[in-house]
């Protein structure tokens, strides 16, 4: 497994050629392996493989737009070979197919561009929130998800903190989905007063050894990815810090 950053937690810093060239130079120097390219400002594919590659940082997962992801598959498909990029992620499902009376659609919409990206040798890959842990007639969004979908045509791309904000428990749900989570995002959970608030990996109050050793134990998980969508302080400082902590922790060794 390689320890990459989600460039969202970067997102201020990515918006510009320019920006995106030095933000990469310091996840590099941080020493991260790989990275993850989600909310990035507008620049060709070749531009942002071109200075991934010059700071060595492989592209292994996006988040795309899920409407470009639905009406325009093949020409994401295209990116994502330009970007030598395997894994096609959506960030969170649209709003619209958030409630019971409309959430079979979001199946019966995305089921044609996950068998495409799938024969393009690629899979589409599901970012979850906490919303995914609410009940749908009597079974838990994922479960459903999990069900609509073959192995082969969606993956997850399983957020700790989320998971953990759903009221659920992590290390069952990397148990769970075992053979289809190619990619974990690390996030830390701490608390301020009566609120949670995401913190650097090892930093809040996860389990992060049990976590990592159910991960190393099942196997099939490539990418084990840094993200942390709010900082208290510097994201660059978050960001390093995590590292750190990983590789005490031993995970640079899994």
């Amino acid at each position: 497994m390689k320890i990459g950053a989600q460039l969202f937690t970067l997102r201020t810093y990515t918006q510009t050629p320019e920006d995106l060239d030095y933000t990469l130079s310091q996840v590099a120097k941080m020493g991260y392996e790989t990275v993850q390219v989600s909310a990035i400002g507008p620049m060709p594919p070749e531009t942002v493989r071109a200075l991934c590659d010059k700071h060595g940082l492989p592209i292994v997962l996006t988040h795309t737009d899920p409407l470009r992801i639905l009406r325009d598959t093949e020409a994401v498909i295209r990116e994502h070979d330009i970007l030598g990029c395997p894994y096609i992620g959506m960030g969170m499902m649209p709003e619209k197919y958030r409630h019971p009376e409309w959430f079979h659609r979001f199946i019966e919409d995305y089921k044609e561009p996950a068998k495409k990206i799938a024969a393009a040798g690629k899979l589409f890959m599901y970012h979850n929130h906490n919303l995914e842990f609410q009940k749908f007639g009597g079974k838990l969004v994922m479960e459903r998800l999990m069900e609509a979908f073959a192995p082969e045509e969606l993956g997850f791309t399983l957020d700790t903190y989320w998971v953990q904000m759903g009221g659920a428990d992590v290390c069952a749900w990397l148990e769970k989905l075992k053979g289809r989570i190619p990619c974990v995002h690390l996030k830390d959970m701490a608390v301020e007063g009566m609120q949670p608030i995401m913190a650097p990996v090892g930093e809040g109050n996860l389990p992060w050894k049990k976590t990592l050793d159910t991960i190393a134990a099942q196997g099939g998980t490539q990418h084990l990815l840094v993200e942390q969508d709010t900082c208290q302080g510097s994201p660059f400082d978050c960001l390093d810090a995590s590292l750190q902590n990983l590789r005490a922790m031993g995970a640079c060794q899994l």
